[in-house]
């Protein structure tokens, strides 16, 4: 337990603290009457119990058409005892001592959830949420961006907070989400651009071909060599492990009996991608090759200088050595 306990009084949800939270949102006007003759539990739609040092959540049940429900600003360490609440849209638990994701498989409603400013270290456990439309996570400990990725089953996602989490150190942090989540409107209380979605997406398509192929490529490096270098200059291709990359060719070989790829062609708007996919390939492998062929001339060259390097100093020795035995034969013929 925190040692943010040993200063603060820590307080259970009973029904003195659920009645006086009612009786306080209510109008003016009826609280007098609210306070004389009660309210039925069943009839509140909304339950503010911000700051109120809560520690566990409970007793919550005999509000079943409640849709909105405030407990941020607590010291609640877990979520649990939602479950009767299947009406809810509207959930804060910012500011609390949350550890991990749960609680929430009946909260199907669910449009808007912050767990802003907890220690939560992974997105999980949400699958039921198909509703969300808005979640707030920012302020945690999570530091694998590729949990960002869980975020693609709500389609009705629009806006998202992570800043102020490790991975958001990341360069790539911005354009990772916003590539993964193309339907964002709003990331980090930021409007998401279409200029910024487009760089995003191409970015990452490029980054999965290129390890795609690059894979491939590794795997079949051997078979290529099997074949003799009958072109000048396929030798220097060979000793920078770019060889057939200057072309079609690879493309050609992986495709060639690739049957699935001639079904993918029947599907409507497959058509115009399958004209583009290839020149696209081609390109990234030109790319490849031109980077393999620049870090070999530059191996050359440092594998050069440093021969150089080496017969200087050798010549240098030898000269120094010859001088050493000269001066010395000088001296014993006196």
């Amino acid at each position: 337990m925190s040692q943010l306990y040993n200063s603060i009084e820590p307080n259970i949800i009973d029904d003195e603290m659920v009645q006086k939270a009612v009786e306080e949102q209510c109008p003016e006007d009826i609280e007098k009457l609210v306070k004389r003759e009660g309210i039925n539990l069943k009839d509140v739609t909304e339950l503010q119990l911000s700051f109120r040092n809560i520690l566990q959540i409970d007793n919550l049940w005999q509000f079943g058409n409640l849709t909105k429900l405030q407990l941020d600003n607590n010291i609640i360490e877990r979520i649990e005892a939602l479950e009767s609440l299947v009406h809810l849209v509207w959930l804060d638990l910012s500011f609390n001592n949350i550890e991990v994701i749960e609680g929430l498989d009946t909260l199907v409603k669910l449009q808007d959830l912050s767990l802003y400013n907890n220690r939560i270290s992974k997105i999980e456990h949400m699958d039921t949420l198909h509703e969300l439309q808005i979640f707030s996570i920012g302020k945690n400990n999570l530091t694998t961006l590729e949990d960002v990725i869980y975020l693609r089953r709500f389609k009705n996602l629009r806006t998202l907070n992570l800043s102020g989490n490790p991975f958001c150190d990341d360069e790539q942090y911005m354009l990772f989400v916003v590539a993964h989540l193309p339907d964002l409107v709003y990331l980090d209380f930021k409007l998401v651009s279409d200029t910024t979605v487009s760089i995003s997406a191409c970015e990452i398509r490029q980054e999965h071909l290129t390890e795609h192929l690059l894979c491939w490529y590794a795997s079949n490096i051997l078979a290529f060599r099997a074949g003799s270098l009958q072109k000048l200059g396929l030798q220097k291709h060979a000793a920078a492990f770019v060889e057939y990359l200057n072309g079609s060719f690879l493309f050609d070989s992986m495709y060639a009996d690739d049957t699935e790829a001639a079904k993918l062609a029947h599907l409507p708007g497959v058509g115009d991608l399958l004209q583009a996919y290839p020149s696209w390939f081609v390109s990234v492998c030109e790319n490849l090759f031109n980077y393999g062929l620049k870090e070999y001339e530059k191996r050359e060259a440092e594998v050069s200088n440093f021969y150089e390097s080496l017969h200087e100093a050798l010549t240098a020795n030898q000269q120094e050595g010859r001088k050493i035995i000269l001066d010395f034969e000088n001296r014993n013929k006196r």
